[in-house]
């Protein structure tokens, strides 16, 4: 585990957890939800950030952070790309049902930022274009972790 933030004692926790295939491209997605969850509350919230192997090991992992009760909301980030051995579409659509039962399961919001392209090739061209895509999707997950935390919040003080 590697803590985004350094006083997390007094601050509300999001764990991020990153898929290590194509680290270079998922950590892009760390770094702007990171950045726009600090923009967004005014640094009111730590992330904690957390190593899976790959995507598959994702949602196991993010039921095991959920069940500690420490966490606000849980962010799992992959990149799933066509290895030529497995369908890619699969393991990406696996990987998102399983992260949703985990939210229903531990009634903890689970985000996910698991991408998988159409088509991806290792050129530079390419990198370039996903190392951009996963910073605009941190963006993104940041946006729709801290909307949702306010909705469940309203619904709470309604209730």
């Amino acid at each position: 585990m590697n803590q985004s933030s350094e006083d997390t004692q007094e601050k509300k926790l999001v764990a991020f957890v990153k898929a290590r295939w194509h680290a270079d491209i998922v950590d892009q997605c760390h770094t702007a939800f990171v950045e726009e969850m600090d923009r967004l509350t005014q640094g009111g919230f730590a992330v904690e950030v957390f190593e899976a192997p790959g995507a598959f090991e994702i949602p196991l992992l993010a039921r095991d952070l959920a069940k500690t009760g420490r966490y606000q909301a849980i962010v799992g980030s992959a990149f799933v790309v066509n290895g030529g051995i497995y369908r890619h579409e699969f393991v990406a659509e696996t990987v998102v049902a399983a992260l949703m039962q985990v939210q229903m399961e531990t009634d903890l919001p689970v985000f996910s930022a698991v991408l998988t392209p159409h088509n991806f090739h290792e050129s530079e061209e390419h990198r370039q274009f996903f190392h951009q895509h996963f910073r605009v999707k941190g963006r993104e997950a940041a946006a729709a972790c801290v909307e949702m935390l306010a909705a469940r919040e309203a619904v709470k003080q309604a209730a």
